[in-house]
């Protein structure tokens, strides 16, 4: 039984979005169209336990990364989300913070591009979603290993192939990124928080911090060795979506190749087997 606002809001959210719009395969056993607790869990990372807690009104407090989860998994529009926050009792991010809501539009364009691999990351180039080739073709990311420069300079977690000198020009590039976006968003906690963080584990980090270069991170050509279906030399360009910072990151092959053969065989294949 719902006991609050907010449980009532979420459930009427979460029975309106359907599997298939979210990506998820639809079963023939459902008492009603929109998503389970479950699935709603699995797309934004949180217990299904707490979910229930949520709608029946036995927690009331979620923290604003909680908020932010759920609001992305439901895919709800700018004034839905500044609505949520409100209902949990939090204000909504305003100016200053770094933009980490992922509009209507962009999941639409996600939905489209199946046969490529295509994730959307923060300014601080931490991941807020992927589409299922990407996570097939680069692996499935948690924690702290969902940003790009925590993996670049301390987790090494990648299959991208790197020389020590593609290494190196990589890391400049990330921490100048950084330092950029620091300027724009000085007063973000989550990412004087990252970039804490990074200078007390990494060592070559800090040093570049201190250059004070900034710079932006925009494209690349790269080679990705997958366990599964061998190593594909792949484009990488991303893409700045206007008035929100959010980048777009695209991979694609040239067409023709042995390469364009593998993805290929990756979007056919799918992810149920290959994201380990």
């Amino acid at each position: 039984m719902v006991h609050t606002e907010l449980g009532g809001a979420l459930r009427a959210w979460r029975d309106r979005v359907t599997p298939e719009t979210v990506g998820l395969p639809a079963t023939s056993r459902r008492r009603a169209p929109g998503l389970r607790r479950e699935e709603l869990s699995q797309l934004a990372g949180i217990s299904a336990d707490y979910i229930v807690r949520l709608e029946q009104g036995r927690a009331t407090h979620p923290s604003s990364q909680v908020v932010e989860a759920i609001a992305r998994a439901l895919r709800l529009a700018p004034g839905e989300r500044e609505h949520l926050f409100r209902l949990a009792g939090l204000a909504p991010p305003g100016a200053g913070l770094i933009p980490r809501h992922l509009t209507p539009g962009i999941h639409r364009i996600l939905d489209r591009l199946v046969t490529t691999p295509v994730a959307v990351y923060d300014a601080a180039w931490t991941q807020l979603l992927a589409n299922p080739l990407y996570t097939a073709l680069m692996g499935e990311w948690h924690g702290e290993d969902l940003n790009a420069a925590w993996r670049a300079f301390v987790s090494s977690r990648t299959r991208v192939r790197h020389t020590p000198q593609s290494n190196g020009e990589l890391r400049e590039l990330l921490a100048a990124d950084l330092k950029r976006t620091s300027g724009q968003y000085p007063h973000d906690p989550a990412l004087k928080s990252l970039i804490e963080k990074l200078r007390t584990h990494s060592a070559q980090f800090a040093g570049l911090w201190e250059s004070g270069t900034a710079a932006e991170h925009e494209a690349g050509r790269k080679i990705i060795d997958h366990p599964h279906v061998g190593s594909l030399t792949l484009d990488c360009d991303v893409l700045n979506v206007a008035g929100s910072s959010l980048r777009v990151m695209v991979y694609t092959a040239q067409p023709g190749t042995r390469d364009a053969e593998r993805l290929d065989f990756l979007s056919v294949v799918g992810t149920q087997s290959l994201t380990e």
